[in-house]
Order: C-alpha cells, then sequence, then structure tokens
C-alpha cells in the first residue's frame, strides 16, 4: 500500500521507469521486490486514467528480458567466483542451498527453468547470471527469457488491472447498497423502538399514578 501511494505521488513516466528499472534490476540478480512494484502499479493504473496498462506491460517486459540479458552477460563471463561473492553479499538469498536448489532445477528443466523461473522469486533472481554461469546456449536462453517476461511481466500487468477495474466497480455498488441497507436497519430499529416504546406506555402509566 506504501508502495501504491508513493507511486501515485510521481508522473506516469517515472512509474514507467521505476517498473522497468526495478524489474530489470531485480532479473540482473540484485534482489529487489519487482513484482510488488509490478503489482502496485498495475493497480494503480486501474485507478489512474494518466498510467497506460499497455505501456506499462511493455516496460516491465522490457526491464525483465533486458535485465536478465545482462545478467546471462555478467554470469557468463564471472561464472562460480561470481556467485560465491554474491553469496558472501546477499546471503539470505545466494545461499548455498539456494544456488545448489536453482543449479537443479536448471539442470533438470533447461530452458523451461528460464520460463517458469519467471515467476517464482528465488529463480527469478539467479535465471540470469546461472544460466550465463551453466553456459545455457544464448539462443535458447533468450527465447525462454522474452517469452517468460512477456507473459510474467504482461499477463500480470492485464489481470490486475482487470481485477482493480471489476473490484473498484463492485466496491462502489457496494457502496451504494451499504448505503441502502444502512437506511433499512436504521428505519427498521426506528420503528422497533417506537413499538416497544407505546407497548411500554400502558404499564408505565399505573405505576406512576400509584405513588
Amino acid at each position: 500500500m506504501h508502495v501504491q501511494e508513493w507511486l501515485d505521488t510521481v508522473p506516469a513516466a517515472a512509474v514507467y521507469a521505476v517498473v522497468g528499472l526495478v524489474i530489470g534490476l531485480e532479473s540482473l540478480g540484485i534482489p529487489l521486490p519487482g513484482e510488488i512494484i509490478l503489482v502496485s502499479a498495475a493497480l494503480l493504473s486501474s485507478q489512474h486514467g494518466g498510467i497506460d496498462p499497455v505501456i506499462l506491460g511493455a516496460c516491465a517486459t522490457a526491464g525483465a528480458v533486458i535485465g536478465d540479458s545482462i545478467g546471462y552477460a555478467i554470469g557468463r563471463k564471472g561464472g562460480r567466483p561470481l556467485l560465491a561473492w554474491l553469496g558472501r553479499k546477499f546471503p539470505r538469498h545466494f545461499s548455498e542451498g539456494h544456488v545448489a536448489t536453482a543449479e537443479r532445477s536448471f539442470t533438470k528443466w533447461g530452458m523451461w527453468a528460464v520460463f517458469f523461473g519467471r515467476f517464482i522469486a528465488l529463480l527469478r533472481i539467479f535465471a540470469g547470471p546461472l544460466a550465463g554461469v551453466l553456459h545455457m546456449p544464448y539462443w535458447k536462453f533468450l527465447i525462454a527469457n522474452v517469452l517468460g517476461g512477456i507473459v510474467w511481466a504482461g499477463g500480470t500487468t492485464a489481470v490486475i488491472y482487470y481485477v482493480g477495474v471489476v473490484a473498484e466497480s463492485w466496491l462502489k455498488r457496494f457502496s451504494w447498497l451499504g448505503l441502502v441497507a444502512a437506511v433499512l436497519i436504521g428505519a427498521t430499529s426506528m420503528l422497533v423502538l417506537k413499538r416497544r416504546a407505546k407497548k411500554a406506555e400502558p404499564l408505565t402509566a399505573p405505576e406512576a399514578e400509584t405513588p
């Protein structure tokens, strides 16, 4: 919510740039909340006429594909010493256990690990650098990278945008229904109180005369 509020204070061009940059850096191998930024921006676009969801999805896709490609180049050049260095800098994300798990996934699934890794937070950070370290053929990596980026970034933007639109219209209807329900409940409670008051009047009158 705080991310969405912050994005709402900056121009639309800055929102596109922030989304593309954060997702690109995350795909490059830096642990950043790319998915949170994308979801917040997509939800904001459903409520903010100045943010185009198509441009937003395109920027997110470009950031994902370019970031992964740079991460692949860095991983191919740096090799395993790069993973060891990342493990010292980011032990929570690049621990030996996480690296071993990601490596097994890449060895078993190959291109599919790059594609589906886009949808898993841990593999999303590992995909580019680890594919380079393992010397996956670049053309295979590029195909999986582009398709995964389009489906993940574009699909997430589209789904969150339409969910936001539907939710906003539903909440507007709900607000009117809530208002009508509140009026009905208030009127009903008043009628019930009046009836109880009328029933209590004959009982209280003799009691008032007795003293």
